[in-house]
């Protein structure tokens, strides 16, 4: 089974871009997308109905903003978009889809980057999701967590650590909370493969980082011990263009 996974920055602007081009290339079995940045009444039927996947979507109320949409090839036993918790619910971040042998988090994690009250706010959904994550792991079924967490976890997964170490993205604290859910079991899966920096999965483009590399991962797929012996591979795709961050796979056996 093939995963893949990209912060598209606004699927309008991606399917300009070659966003379906992609897809057919890639022919993932399952593609989550974060950062869609569109409400159901302007969504094309191409875009819900994208040939041979099935599509399911959470949505920020606020337009233009925010936004994560799954579509799958297998049909998916449950899908939830509602998890009884104002962090988790109120802007449209996240898409759980339950599958035989696994539960798939879809997840635009916050941003801590607009002061205190929003770095507590990202924090605060960074534990909920992991104390939900926790739970279905106890009911026996594996979990695959995949998205933008907007944190950079260690200083081989950002070009410039020094300069960033009091930068949003990059605070202790939120690298701690990454590394709490390392702690609990969860394998960083490109981290499987690869030990060396240089690797990154977003870039600013309002500074021409991309061609410099200068850049930070922040995009990941995370999957739970009881998964870890079926990744057959994890893969950054920093050559695929059309936002600020790039693709991200993942191979299951």
């Amino acid at each position: 089974m093939k995963l893949i996974s990209w912060n598209i920055n606004g699927i309008r602007a991606a399917w300009k871009k070659g966003f379906l081009d992609f897809v057919t290339a890639e022919q993932p079995d399952i593609l989550c997308v974060q950062e869609t940045k569109i409400q159901h009444e302007q969504l094309t039927p191409e875009m819900r109905d994208m040939g041979g996947y099935r599509s399911f979507w959470s949505m920020a109320e606020k337009k233009g903003y925010s936004g994560v949409a799954t579509y799958t090839k297998p049909e998916p036993q449950t899908v939830h978009t509602s998890f009884g918790s104002p962090a988790l619910d109120m802007e449209g971040r996240i898409v759980h889809t339950e599958f035989p042998d696994f539960h798939l988090f879809n997840i635009y994690f916050p941003n801590s980057g607009m002061g205190p009250e929003r770095l507590a706010h990202k924090l605060k959904f960074y534990d909920e999701f992991l104390d939900l994550a926790e739970r279905l792991r106890k009911s026996g079924k594996g979990v695959i967590a995949c998205g933008d967490v907007n944190t950079a976890h260690t200083e081989i997964d950002i070009a410039r650590p020094k300069e960033n170490e009091k930068t949003p993205g990059f605070l202790a604290v939120e690298r701690e909370w990454v590394s709490k859910l390392i702690a609990h079991g969860y394998h960083d899966t490109f981290r499987i493969f690869v030990a060396e920096s240089g690797h990154y999965t977003w870039w600013d483009m309002r500074v021409g980082a991309r061609a410099r590399n200068v850049g930070w991962r922040i995009d990941y797929f995370f999957v739970s011990d009881d998964l870890r012996g079926r990744v057959k591979s994890a893969t950054i795709l920093p050559h695929i263009l059309g936002s600020d961050h790039c693709p991200i796979t993942l191979e299951l056996g």
